[in-house]
């Protein structure tokens, strides 16, 4: 039960984080840049792998059945 929880909250957090930075980064389209050099420029920062964590950890936290009592 706790696992559950702590897994939710941590891969929510890390959800938080990573999506937090795709916001603050679409000002990069006020300097020029197009949609295709921001996802580009974005997929290689290591927030976007917290999104990518924090998703897979929620969903498990989610799926993950609970013990027998």
């Amino acid at each position: 039960m706790f696992l559950k929880i702590f897994l939710f909250l941590f891969g929510f957090g890390l959800m938080i984080t990573g999506f937090s930075t795709l916001i603050l980064y679409i000002n990069l389209f006020s300097f020029g840049y197009n949609f295709k050099e921001y996802i580009y420029y974005v997929i290689r920062l290591p927030e976007f792998y917290y999104l990518i964590v924090g998703f897979v950890l929620l969903n498990f936290a989610i799926l993950l059945k609970g013990g027998k009592k």
